[in-house]
């Protein structure tokens, strides 16, 4: 049975944008992140196997979903030989992110609550603004600076003179 060339087997850049929906600029990206890899022709033009459309497929998904590209490169690296990731790859790691994705769902769910506070009140503070200044346990104690240290006196204390 007669070998198909190596070549009809290969993508161009272009070829891999048209097919992926990908911009060539992305896929530039991707290969600089280590998300997809390429040879070079004797011209230094890049060729991708077939696999990097499964591969694009895969980051866009999961970057649809909110997946930093830092952990889908790290997910892929899991992948034994650098193969192309299939169903059972894509169930095992989505899995693993559904806790992250809920805690995002969570906390993009609690900054709805505290916009529609904040319409509401109208002080756009940054000082006692929940939504600009988040988590500001000090900031419930009152205005003015709470971590510098003062004498009995309630004067700046002077930091030379601690031991």
């Amino acid at each position: 049975m007669p070998q198909l060339s190596r070549k009809v087997h290969e993508l161009t850049v272009g070829q891999l944008s048209a097919r992926s929906g990908a911009a060539v600029s992305a896929l530039h990206f991707y290969e600089s992140k280590g998300l997809i890899s390429s040879t070079r022709t004797a011209g230094n033009q890049r060729r991708f196997t077939r696999d990097a459309l499964r591969r694009v497929a895969f980051v866009r998904a999961a970057q649809r979903v909110g997946i930093p590209l830092a952990v889908i490169r790290d997910a892929l690296a899991e992948l034994p030989e650098e193969r192309t990731p299939n169903r059972e790859d894509w169930a095992r790691l989505s899995e693993a992110w559904r806790s992250e994705l809920d805690e995002r769902i969570s906390q993009l769910q609690e900054l709805r609550d505290r916009l529609t506070d904040c319409i509401g009140c109208g002080c756009l503070s940054l000082e006692r603004c929940a939504l600009s200044n988040p988590y500001d346990e000090l900031g419930e104690q009152g205005t003015g600076a709470r971590r510098l240290r003062v004498d009995r006196d309630g004067r700046p204390a002077d930091p030379a003179s601690e031991g």
